[in-house]
């Protein structure tokens, strides 16, 4: 699944084909913050990549038919007693494989080589440090590596490293060097090859065609990943899972449930029923627009929840955020188990028979009727699909390890994955767990689903709550509606919607001093964000015009009363993430 949005193939393979052994570049993961960033990366060239386990063993990776390996980067130092080391089988395999940062380092060290801290110099300057861009020049730039292929003698890259190699495993020597180190890539004949930067990251801009050409000149991938296989192995795998089963998939009007509805649709039909849930935190008018949106272009079962009030009592008084995602997953799941109740009878007792039209229902299952005695019917929904996706995974820390120990840091515990409650009725239908957004919107694509859901910006499940800091009341919520329509009214008419990966508002716990009609005000603060990106793993602000952001704040402050100051969010991510909370 390329950068360039494909369209539908007539050559994908059949919904009934099995699923292939596709070739597999395995990126081992030893905690760095990036290592999902690299699967991307090798997924954007049409090759299929999946993060495993630093101490995956060979049996499950070999399953994965892989044509190469790479060693992701880590906060340990190779050294350190008990820091992750690669298995014996990556380097008794024969693959290629390319050390990144702490990979590199892993290279060296456990082939042979010694790995060292960095001295500070007596001027308190580092010494073989290096944090943040540097140029690197090839050591033989008449005679090209294989990875350097099409590529400049010198290059701008991303530097993190504190340590250093003092000494070279034998058969490997310097590829390239930058000003601070003369090992800034290191290599042998036998396909190892480290780098000492970071080539996934958008900071370094010619990283992508590094690892294509690692992929393709070195690994000898033909590139066999394409959005219709997904859709074709994906179908296959859910038929696989759900069996007679029926799914409830939570709808949210975003491009990541609706691609799992359409997805989980094609495989197994009418045993699908969506429910939409107001939780009281969407913005204005959106529950209208997505059961409109959802009627018009998807022709599935739909089940509208309005459990507004449920939500906001739960969240009164509560001011910690992971507190709040907790809150509004838990809550989700319990208001999908007793929609599935009311539509389909508990497990043991008879369900209401028939197909679930695409109605409106309250709470108490209005419109339903009476249940069946029909010893035929299916039994209560026994799963529930939701549009996970690779980066709510890794931020919530919940990819995993074959040891349980997880080198990641948890970021932030994403509702549909850390807030999720330890029990409950459904087995979980995630088909997006491991894509990427640009990867959901192919696969949308690919379905045929129209483009206004494919490319909706970006909106978090807890919805407001995590856009209004501290406490969420009614006032605010109203208050932050306001103010985030006036945000997206201006961002289309200025014609900058397509540009931005999300633009919105966000009510701040903060109050300020301002002066209307010569009479003293004490409002709220808004602050507005917006920021481009290719996914949500990495994102930089957006420098929009000023005249749109002074005409954003105009509006606000003279239509929103319970607000008086508006600032402009110029953080990236790293180092802050996209939402506030």
């Amino acid at each position: 699944m390329t950068a360039p949005r494909p369209t539908p193939s007539n050559t994908a393979p059949s919904d009934d084909a099995p699923a292939t052994a596709h070739e597999t570049v395995v990126v081992l993961d030893f905690g760095g913050q990036t290592a999902m960033l690299i699967t991307r990366r090798i997924r954007q060239s049409n090759v299929y990549s999946e993060l495993v386990p630093f101490d995956a063993p060979w049996e499950q990776v070999q399953k994965l038919n892989p044509r190469g390996i790479i060693l992701s980067g880590g906060p340990a130092s190779v050294y350190d007693e008990g820091a992750p080391q690669a298995p014996d089988w990556v380097f008794d395999s024969g693959l290629p494989v390319l050390g990144i940062c702490y990979g590199m380092q892993l290279l060296a060290h456990q082939l042979g080589g010694k790995v060292a801290p960095s001295p500070q110099r007596e001027d308190g300057r580092p010494s073989g440090r290096e944090f943040g861009p540097a140029t690197i020049h090839q050591s033989d730039p008449a005679n090209p590596v294989p990875l350097f292929d099409g590529l400049p003698a010198g290059m701008p890259v991303w530097m993190s490293h504190g340590d250093k190699i003092v000494d070279l495993p034998n058969g490997f020597r310097s590829l390239a060097y930058s000003d601070n180190s003369p090992l800034a890539v290191i290599g042998d004949d036998r396909g190892h090859i480290g780098l000492q930067f970071h080539p996934e990251v958008v900071h370094t801009p010619n990283g992508g065609k590094m690892l294509e050409n690692f992929l393709y000149k070195i690994c000898g991938c033909s590139g066999d990943w394409t959005a219709g296989h997904f859709v074709a192995e994906t179908v296959a795998q859910i038929r696989a899972q759900v069996g007679d089963g029926r799914v409830i998939c939570a709808l949210s009007g975003g491009v990541d449930s609706a691609v799992t509805a359409a997805l989980v649709h094609r495989a197994i039909g009418d045993q699908i029923t969506c429910v939409f849930v107001n939780n009281g935190l969407l913005r204005k008018d959106e529950p209208e627009r997505v059961v409109d949106t959802f009627h018009r272009h998807l022709k599935m079962n739909l089940i509208h929840a309005k459990e507004q009030d449920r939500f906001l009592d739960l969240l009164k008084g509560v001011t910690d955020p992971e507190q709040k995602r907790k809150i509004v997953g838990e809550t989700f799941i319990r208001v999908f188990e007793e929609q599935a109740d009311q539509l389909f009878g508990p497990p043991g007792r008879p369900r209401q028979s028939g197909r679930v039209g695409a109605q409106h229902a309250a709470p108490g299952g209005a419109g339903a009727g009476p249940p069946s005695s029909d010893p035929r019917a299916p039994s209560s929904p026994d799963f529930i699909a939701q549009g996970t996706t690779y980066p709510d995974v890794i931020e919530s820390g919940a990819h995993g390890h074959t040891t349980g120990a997880n080198a990641a840091h948890v970021i932030k515990s994403h509702h549909n994955v850390g807030g999720l409650p330890k029990e409950m009725t459904f087995d979980l239908v995630e088909p997006l767990r491991y894509l990427f957004k640009d990867e959901v919107r192919n696969v949308g694509l690919e379905l045929g689903l129209p483009k206004e859901i494919v490319f909706r910006q970006p909106f978090p499940g807890p919805g407001l709550a995590i856009r209004v800091i501290g406490e969420v009341t009614r006032e605010k919520l109203e208050a932050l509606r306001a103010c985030d329509w006036i945000v997206m009214d201006e961002i289309k008419a200025a014609g900058q919607y397509d540009n931005l990966w999300q633009a919105f508002a966000i009510l701040t716990d903060t109050r300020s001093v301002g002066v209307m009609g010569d009479l003293r005000t004490y409002g709220w603060v808004v602050a507005l964000r917006a920021v481009t990106a290719e996914d949500a793993m990495t994102a930089d602000w957006a420098r929009l015009p000023y005249d749109l952001l002074a005409k954003i704040a105009n509006r606000i402050v003279n239509e929103v009363p319970a607000v008086n100051r508006v600032v402009y969010d110029i953080t990236s991510k790293p180092p802050g993430t996209i939402e506030w909370e």
